[in-house]
């Protein structure tokens, strides 16, 4: 089947990973909707892209923490192409950092419905479109090196993307016999809007934890996730694919290389990312 025909669904379209994976498939003639919380950013992008690639991709705000707002994205893309064959559920927040004993619940909280209630939902929605159109599909999930162990994201975060590596394992077991394949990224220290405006402190950081000499950028993740969706990995489902300069054969020390976790400097709060919201700091 021809590329051409097919829809994609992409959370955290506006920035990052989402609007690079959005572009590198519309570069492979998909048609492309892009679901994003912040309305401008992601009606900028749409335009953007619009202008390179032509009308295959358009815009819906969406909180992916809200299944209402979920169902809707996926209905969105059948609405505007007819169909739905990938999702690609990759919005996400740096969530709630901190001591596990001064971190509020409510961070807690949202930290995992924006990593994992999101990814449930999109796998939800997308995969009952799939299956009623009989026609299988893929979905792809954003997680992270985070995932694997202590030291390479704040406690929640790692939490969090610990549950998407393992729901998409579970997701792709169940999914199967419907032909719906699901696959996990985790990428390492990629250069997005959620690790801030400061570049030279990440590229110092990645001096020091990371093998590979050059920083990782959403276009690498893109890629990844290209392949992921198409047909040369037809018999690729339940994997995890790690796309991190080999970070985690390493051993991360992120924390480390930035001065030590922000637990051990007394900050708590939570990290918002590009929602356009703003991230709450405070003392312990």
């Amino acid at each position: 089947m021809s590329t051409a025909s097919r829809a994609a669904l992409v959370t955290g379209g506006a920035s990052g990973i989402g609007r690079a994976t959005a572009a590198r498939l519309l570069a492979e003639e998909w048609q492309v909707v892009l679901a994003d919380l912040h309305s401008g950013n992601g009606a900028q992008v749409a335009e953007e892209l619009r202008e390179e690639f032509g009308g295959r991709v358009s815009f819906v705000r969406a909180d992916v923490s809200e299944e209402a707002d979920v169902a809707g994205a996926v209905a969105a893309c059948v609405t505007e192409f007819g169909r739905i064959d990938c999702v690609v559920n990759n919005a996400g927040v740096g969530g709630a950092f901190g001591a596990l004993t001064d971190i509020a619940v409510e961070d807690w909280d949202y930290t995992f419905a924006v990593l994992v209630r999101s990814v449930f939902l999109g796998i939800k929605h997308g995969a009952r479109e799939m299956r009623a159109a009989g026609r299988g599909g893929s979905i792809v999930n954003t997680a992270s090196v985070a995932a694997f162990s202590a030291g390479a994201g704040p406690q929640a975060y790692s939490a969090a993307k610990a549950a998407v590596v393992n729901l998409g394992r579970v997701a792709a077991a169940e999914l199967a016999g419907d032909r719906i394949r699901v696959n996990t990224v985790c990428p390492g220290l990629i250069v997005t809007p959620l690790i801030g405006s400061d570049v030279d402190t990440a590229r110092a950081v990645m001096r020091e934890a990371q093998p590979w000499p050059d920083l990782g950028t959403p276009e690498d993740v893109a890629e990844v996730i290209a392949f992921l969706v198409g047909d040369a990995a037809r018999f690729v489902t339940g994997e995890e694919v790690t796309v991190d300069g080999g970070l985690r054969a390493a051993g991360p020390r992120i924390h480390a290389a930035y001065g030590g976790e922000p637990r051990t400097r007394g900050l708590v709060g939570v990290n918002r990312g590009s929602t356009g919201e703003p991230p709450v700091v405070r003392r312990a």
